[in-house]
């Protein structure tokens, strides 16, 4: 019989990582799609390095950084007394940090491709900026933010290289299903490996699954 602990801490995370990434990202995408700051596109290609970087090169950096030997660390722990290292609020952190463009992108993508009038008209019918974003643009992107809050809840539940290095495997705390994968199979225990990994490959399937009808009805709702 398989421990449970472990799903839902990491569903926990997930649920978590999403809410905040979704909160920050909707002022974000909104200034990169719409300012003119030139440079922009080092700030899309940071949030975009996740994508491209290998976990453990981000979650030993994260490691090193949180760590009460160095200055951020040592920072956090004498003035707020926040341990990042080996805690689930590390494990937040470092997962808003990596999932951030699963959330970002599938935003920043359904802004752009709005028609470049739609906020100037706004406008001129006297609306204010926060009044154009919540009622005229994001309802018109509501698939992207969408997918975005799939994409970021999945990804979270997969991740390892990153949870890993910054939360380690302690029970109850940073034991994510993942490392119970890792740690089943170290020790040989292949059918709860085999449990816990068929629960994340159904998982991932669903909501890829679910990411592709969305799409495809939104297309058809375009081309009618």
């Amino acid at each position: 019989m398989i421990n449970l602990e472990p799903l839902w801490l990491t569903a926990e995370l997930a649920l978590i990582t999403t809410i905040i990434l979704l909160v920050a990202a909707i002022p974000l995408c909104y200034w990169l799609a719409y300012s003119r700051f030139k440079f922009k596109a080092v700030i899309e290609a940071l949030i975009s390095l996740p994508l491209v970087l290998p976990p453990s090169v981000l979650g030993f950096y994260l490691l090193i950084g949180f760590s009460p030997e160095n200055a951020f660390g040592k920072f956090l722990s004498d003035y707020f007394d926040l341990r990042l290292v080996f805690t689930f609020q590390g494990l937040i952190v470092a997962s808003v940090l990596y999932s951030l463009p699963f959330m970002v992108n599938p935003v920043l993508s359904g802004l752009k491709n709005l028609p470049a009038g739609l906020q100037e008209a706004s406008f001129t019918l006297g609306k204010s900026r926060f009044t154009t974003l919540t009622k005229i643009l994001l309802p018109n992107i509501r698939t992207s933010i969408l997918t975005g809050i799939i994409m970021t809840f999945a990804h979270t539940i997969g991740e390892f290289g990153v949870v890993l290095m910054v939360g380690g495997s302690i029970p109850e705390e940073t034991k994510v299903v993942s490392i119970a994968i890792y740690e089943e199979v170290e020790s040989m225990n292949y059918q709860n490996a085999n449990i816990y990994a068929g629960i994340l490959f159904v998982f991932s399937f669903s909501v890829l699954l679910a990411v592709h009808l969305i799409n495809n009805k939104n297309q058809k709702t375009t081309l009618y």
